[in-house]
């Protein structure tokens, strides 16, 4: 399993603003579970692990069917920002592996 931690907060300008924050962690399958055998790449497994990562996360925090924008970084981490709303979810692989 796969582990994911989640910050959830409030925004000011645009930035985060950290006056209240809700946190949290999900487990979702690895790789393998959506379709990755390694003989391929691995991007349409990543895809679908990573919207998987989203209904989660999304479904913990009373947001799901909630639009926004969704920004991918690098290293893993998804920057959500719900439209209307003035809050930002930041979602990263946890390093640990496992819930907290």
């Amino acid at each position: 399993m796969d582990s994911y931690k989640y910050e959830y907060t409030d925004t000011f300008s645009g930035d985060a603003n950290y006056s209240w924050v809700k946190r949290g962690s999900v487990n979702v399958p690895e790789l393998t579970h959506y379709g990755f055998d390694g003989s391929h790449g691995y991007s349409k497994a990543n895809k679908s692990q990573m919207r998987e990562v989203m209904r989660l996360v999304k479904r913990d925090l009373g947001l799901t069917g909630t639009k926004g924008e969704r920004l991918e970084y690098g290293d893993g981490t998804i920057e959500f920002r719900p439209c209307g709303l003035c809050t930002v979810l930041f979602i990263d692989p946890n390093e640990e592996g496992g819930l907290e």
